[in-house]
């Protein structure tokens, strides 16, 4: 009679064969700026996260680095008079995300900066794209998003991330950023962003939702999975560096089908709605908050992740440090 228990007899047991191993290392921790000093608002669907304004963002990255994290994603929560259909402000040398950009390499040095390339959060119309006769214009918003990459390139990112959804967005950028001699700034491309109802919170914390109808004509169809395939080849003969699945919990197969399909590093966004989700059942008392978080960030990472974008990084990279 075979005896698999035999292996899970011990702490030390379970230990030793485990198959995958969630650390500090893998976790990109997102973090949402806004303009102002000494603020630090809470995103009411979003618990124990926070905008921050610059001054206080640097003690928040800080506190990262200390905790081992070794990356942190940036969004910006743009003031309405700045935004417009153009996306305008997304490329304003000047701007919110330069200058955190700026400050963070000089505060932190050697924290990893990936900044998202997407014109909702500076768009009038919350779109990811220019808005004409209530269609979204695919090439005109691209020339605006290889702006934009330039300009944070230029500020110090380490990645820039389209997150848009545009056909052709990543050749574009890198072969911008290369033609401006910044070959040394990766790509971080969202190759399968999906058309999501967990997005919502994140929407609420930087105030980007569509002012109309939805982002289905360029964001992905829940219900596709070979079409992730197509979207990641394009990206991969791109110049994509790494390749990202948006959201993850819903898409665990998605990422494994990516994963075995690329020898590039595969990330996994855990978005706003999964966070809260666990938050909010935690909250009531339902479930246990640590073991969930950990599960949860453990079957992506089973399913082929290499990095995991997650609102729980700092809450993760101290319960990794007793797990």
């Amino acid at each position: 009679m075979r005896r698999p228990r035999r292996l899970r007899r011990t702490e030390a047991l379970r230990r030793m064969v485990r198959e995958t191993v969630l650390t500090v290392d893998d976790l990109i921790y997102p973090l949402f700026v806004m303009e102002g000093e000494g603020l630090r608002e809470k995103v009411p669907s979003m618990l124990g996260c926070f905008r921050y304004s610059l001054d206080l963002l640097l003690d928040e990255v800080k506190a990262a680095q200390d905790l081992g994290i070794g990356a942190i994603a940036l969004f910006p929560l743009i003031p309405h008079h700045q935004k417009d259909n153009g996306g305008g402000a997304s490329y304003n040398p000047d701007g919110l995300v330069p200058r955190a950009i700026r400050a963070i390499k000089q505060a932190v040095p050697q924290m990893l900066v990936i900044t998202d390339v997407a014109l909702d959060p500076y768009s009038s119309e919350g779109h990811d794209g220019i808005v004409k006769n209530g269609q979204i214009l695919n090439d005109e918003t691209v020339a605006v998003l290889v702006k934009q990459a330039l300009m944070q390139a230029e500020a110090g990112a380490d990645f820039v991330a389209p997150s848009d959804m545009m056909d052709g967005r990543v050749g574009a950028i890198r072969q911008a950023l290369d033609a401006a001699g910044w070959i040394d700034v990766g790509i971080l491309a969202y190759a399968a962003k999906y058309a999501s109802a967990y997005y919502g919170p994140f929407r609420d914390a930087l105030d980007s939702a569509p002012k109309f109808g939805d982002k289905k004509t360029y964001q992905m169809d829940a219900a596709n999975a070979r079409e992730a395939l197509k979207e990641v080849e394009l990206d991969i003969a791109e110049g994509a560096d790494i390749l990202m699945v948006k959201p993850a919990l819903a898409y665990l197969d998605v990422i494994c089908r990516i994963k075995q399909h690329t020898n590039l590093p595969v990330a996994a966004y855990n978005v706003s709605g999964e966070y809260a989700l666990v938050k909010a059942a935690a909250q009531q008392g339902w479930i246990d908050e640590r073991t969930v978080m950990l599960e949860t960030l453990t079957s992506m990472k089973r399913a082929g992740a290499d990095v995991i974008l997650t609102y729980f990084a700092k809450e993760a990279a101290l319960a990794l440090r007793s797990y």
